[in-house]
């Protein structure tokens, strides 16, 4: 890729992004980041010689793509005042703003605009993140594979068939990893009432979470998991006892309550 990104926002996962690119060899000169927070650009131009800006328009103005990077209750406020720069079908928006439709951000735009709206999830910040993205009708085929690589400097994307499904990506892998966090810390706490001292029965319980992950990274999870089960022995009892107390059902109704509140703030943010 040689192509001028630039990013509007610069937090941590613009940051991130960033910082993929260049690891990913991306010429730094080619990129830019602009931001309110004064700080926030010295840090990634002291990380990664890129140039910085506090002026959206001016940093958008000369770039092939731009990574709409900011918070999704601000990003009405960004996208109009980038709705002043030139109509150009080979600029490119790339959104990871979670909840925020294609349709609002192209008519905040100005309309006409190609975009690609991306779901992304926090371990994108270690360059493991998982990534959902979906174009809308004025993307062409070189615009979705720069959106595809792009993401690709901090984990895997995949690209869904519907926008919509971007809700169905928002409650699986972008809430996903709190759904981690959140077992390994009963897992901990399970440890500590069987008699375990809590630092240990954190670090069993961490480890064993990033085992499984790397496991499962290379192999059927469905074949592993019977692989440790053993017929009458003590991983059996503890699997019986999720079916019984319908974990499954658990982690339905988890997600679709997470799918259900995607909906919901998408037309929070767009009413009006």
């Amino acid at each position: 890729m040689n192509q001028k990104i630039c990013f509007v926002g610069a937090g941590n996962m613009a940051s991130s992004l960033i910082g993929g690119l260049v690891a990913n060899q991306h010429d730094a000169a080619l990129i830019s980041a602009c931001d309110i927070n004064a700080g926030q650009l010295q840090r990634l131009h002291e990380l990664y010689r890129i140039e910085t800006s506090t002026d959206a328009l001016a940093c958008a103005n000369t770039a092939e793509v731009v990574v709409l990077a900011v918070k999704p209750q601000v990003m009405r406020e960004v996208c109009t005042e980038l709705s002043t720069l030139p109509s150009n079908p080979q600029q490119l928006f790339i959104s990871i703003a979670a909840g925020v439709p294609s349709d609002a951000i192209d008519n905040w735009l100005g309309g006409g605009r190609a975009i690609v709206r991306c779901m992304p999830n926090t371990p994108a910040l270690l360059q493991l993140g998982a990534t959902g993205l979906a174009a809308n009708a004025q993307v062409n085929s070189v615009q979705r594979e720069s959106a595809e690589l792009i993401m690709q400097a901090v984990g895997i994307s995949l690209w869904v068939d519907a926008e919509s499904d971007l809700d169905a990506v928002t409650a699986i892998s972008g809430s996903g990893p709190a759904y981690f966090f959140y077992f390994i810390e009963l897992l901990e706490a399970a440890g500590v009432k069987l008699g375990l001292p809590q630092q240990i029965a954190a670090r069993l319980a961490r480890q064993t979470a990033l085992g499984a992950a790397t496991m499962a990274h290379e192999d059927d999870v469905i074949k592993l998991r019977e692989q440790v089960t053993s017929r009458k022995g003590t991983t059996e009892q503890a699997i019986l006892s999720f079916q019984h107390d319908r974990l499954d059902q658990l982690v339905t109704n988890a997600t679709a309550a997470a799918h259900r509140r995607s909906l919901e703030l998408a037309q929070e943010l767009t009413k009006n």
